[in-house]
């Protein structure tokens, strides 16, 4: 058994790998500023500590009073679009708070740090699928915020024993199975919620392009299921626990899917039609992204265990229709 914080741990992703963690009999508290969290997404008797992850002795409280073992570290803005008009508050959020977190664990004596990356990256990749030894070129800030949180962990490595595993998602989808906890965003950008609230007569969901060089003209993406997600964040912790090296992984799917696609798969799996409407495409937008993760599952011992689009969309349809106002 592990002892862990989580930080970030009420948000979406977060709040499925403390679930996942609880489950595995690892002991878990959570540090989380809600503001983009919900403490009702965790599990009756995980200690939360509202607390932003620039507060360095809140962390280091927690470190201290938890006796934790080990961090995961979701605690981040993410919104793409957003990091581009505000590159500043980006960087001071992603990369001052996360140096802030990894200064509590040195100054704690915390030496295993799981690290939420992003795709985001690799920017416009030379070839697909992905790998890992691509080169690293992002073209927005939320990516060049992870990117330089890569950088530094190597050095900290080098210099205080840190070891540690940057898991790089691509598309975050779906919910727990039974439809427990999921994604519930105040400012909704992503593609399967904002389907799936498309087919109730709210506001139609806008297409950003139907001219790419792809089968139906629309984007490829790779979709991974939230929980799988989860089940990586704890194989890499296990993978850290019996002395794997330190390093950056791909997950996701391998499979790409593209937005007429997923449009479908919630039609039919709402039973109504998706509104949408087609629009221009959006600056920078790659025609098709999606990973090759031979490696985590090699090094990591990770499968993904809901690998269908048509599953990730049941699970957060189980989630919106019985939360459809949230938490």
């Amino acid at each position: 058994m592990a002892r862990v914080v989580v930080t970030g741990g009420a948000g979406y992703i977060g709040s499925h790998a403390v679930r996942t963690l609880v489950e595995a009999g690892h002991a878990v508290a959570v540090l989380d500023d809600l503001s983009a969290g919900h403490a009702a997404s965790l599990p009756a008797g995980v200690p939360l500590v509202k607390a932003a992850i620039q507060d360095r002795d809140a962390v280091q409280k927690l470190l201290v009073d938890h006796r934790a073992d080990a961090v995961m570290h979701f605690a981040a803005w993410l919104k793409v679009g957003e990091s581009v008009e505000k590159p500043l508050e980006y960087y001071q959020n992603n990369v001052v708070g996360t140096l802030a977190v990894l200064a509590a664990m040195r100054d704690a004596g915390v030496k295993r740090f799981i690290f939420s990356s992003t795709c985001a990256v690799y920017g416009e990749p030379a070839s697909v699928p992905i790998v890992e030894t691509l080169d690293t070129k992002p073209i927005n800030a939320y990516g060049e915020s992870k990117l330089a949180i890569e950088r530094v962990l190597p050095h900290l490595e080098r210099a205080h024993g840190l070891k540690w595993i940057a898991l790089r998602y691509f598309n975050a989808a779906g919910a727990w199975p039974d439809g427990s906890i999921g994604e519930d965003h105040a400012d909704e950008i992503h593609l399967i919620p904002l389907a799936i609230r498309a087919t109730d007569g709210g506001t139609p969901l806008k297409v950003f392009g139907e001219d790419y060089p792809t089968p139906d003209g629309t984007c490829l993406r790779d979709y991974i299921h939230v929980c799988d997600l989860a089940s990586a964040h704890l194989c890499a912790l296990e993978a850290i626990e019996r002395g794997a090296p330190s390093g950056a992984f791909n997950i996701g799917t391998g499979t790409p899917q593209s937005v007429r696609s997923v449009i479908d798969t919630v039609s039919r799996v709402v039973g109504r039609p998706v509104a949408w409407q087609s629009g221009p495409r959006r600056p920078g937008d790659p025609a098709v992204l999606y990973a090759a993760s031979d490696r985590a599952q090699r090094e990591l011992g990770w499968r993904p265990q809901y690998p269908g689009l048509e599953v990730i969309v049941r699970h957060a349809w189980q989630w919106h229709s019985t939360h459809p106002r949230g938490y």
